[in-house]
């Protein structure tokens, strides 16, 4: 209840926000929570958007689950996307049956390095690990348009002088497949409805999962129960970067077919918000992810309803962004409340006497 009161206040400020703009709000809502499920095209690109939103939330969860905070999941994307392109660009010749599966782990693998680098400097250093992930996001967009304008572009791009950055096309034999003809829905959403499945049987069937929500819950009380804290906060984090690097991975092979500049396209941070849409449950953020990706596609269609600035666009997600993240501890801690109306009445009544 908590988080859709979070979402009605973002739409509520946004609404204002539109009548500074000169659109109206009515119009442009509707346009934004009507249109994508309005018909067969709206519903597949919600469904596009969801599995990279998902496959994000999977590795933020697990983070979170765990008792560290995983806010780097857009450098994670990039350099697993990074490295699983150059990976199969390496090997065009390889079968599909290979190159596919083997591309998407070297993506898992680029994005569990990626995030365990903050994992390590938390565990090892007490290194803030809200620094360290953002620095990172940083840095990871540097590498990636160094190699992409670079000794990864295009040589086409080279040859004609126009200079995008981006690769050539990876092999067709590794590109996933379409679920519906004539549309960009993929084999993508399969794979993370399937791994959301595996993600909750891994936190609450397995004993490793097991120690790692203990940690979450009681780092201390973790440690005298003799579970590797440490090691267990960094293979959290590698993980987690692992599934942001699949997501970005899997959103090069299922829509783009190359990696190119922007291809994150925002979906480690909204990522965060359908992972705590989801109450950090593994299977709670395949709808929460759905609904999220609806909202993405609903606000691409409302700006072209009210033509509107993007930036308004961009700042209603925003406002999304930060209200349902805002509300994370009411939830964590539900006497919050109670405790913050406890400590303003005193001081109310002494402010009337």
């Amino acid at each position: 209840m908590i988080l859709v009161l979070a979402v009605i206040g973002a739409l509520l400020v946004g609404a204002f926000l539109l009548v500074i703009a000169g659109a109206n709000p009515i119009v442009a809502y509707r346009a934004m929570l009507v249109g994508p499920f309005s018909s067969r095209y709206g519903l597949t690109e919600t469904l596009v958007k969801t599995t990279p939103l998902l496959l994000v939330a999977l590795g933020i969860i697990i983070a979170f689950r765990s008792g560290i905070l995983n806010i780097g999941a857009e450098g994670q994307m990039m350099i697993g996307a990074l490295c699983g392109t150059a990976f199969a660009l390496a090997f065009p010749n390889l079968h599909g049956a290979i190159l596919l599966p083997a591309t998407i782990l070297v993506s898992f693998l680029g994005g569990a390095f990626w995030g365990g680098i903050p994992g390590w400097l938390k565990a090892k250093l007490n290194v803030n690990e809200i620094l360290s992930t953002i620095m990172l996001n940083s840095i990871a967009w540097q590498l990636m348009i160094y190699f992409l304008r670079g000794p990864m572009i295009d040589p086409k791009e080279r040859s004609y002088g126009t200079g995008v950055p981006q690769t050539q096309q990876l092999p067709h034999q590794v590109w996933l497949g379409r679920l519906l003809p004539r549309t960009r829905l993929h084999w993508g959403i399969i794979i993370a409805i399937g791994l959301a499945v595996l993600v909750y049987i891994f936190l609450w069937r397995t004993s490793l999962g097991y120690k790692m929500r203990a940690v979450g819950a009681q780092k201390e009380a973790a440690r005298y129960a003799g579970m590797p804290v440490e090691r267990l906060l960094v293979l959290a984090m590698a993980l987690s970067g692992g599934f942001a690097g699949m997501a970005g991975m899997i959103e090069v092979l299922g829509i783009h077919h190359r990696l190119m500049d922007g291809i994150s396209a925002g979906y480690g941070f909204s990522g965060i918000v359908a992972a705590l849409f989801g109450q950090l449950h593994p299977l709670g953020a395949i709808p929460a992810s759905f609904l999220f990706g609806a909202l993405m596609l609903g606000a691409d269609m409302m700006q072209r309803a009210v033509a509107i600035p993007a930036a308004i666009v961009f700042t209603i997600q925003g406002l999304v962004v930060l209200f349902v993240v805002g509300t994370d501890i009411f939830i964590r801690r539900p006497d919050f409340a109670q405790r913050l109306f406890r400590r303003r009445r005193p001081a109310a009544r002494k402010e009337g006497a």
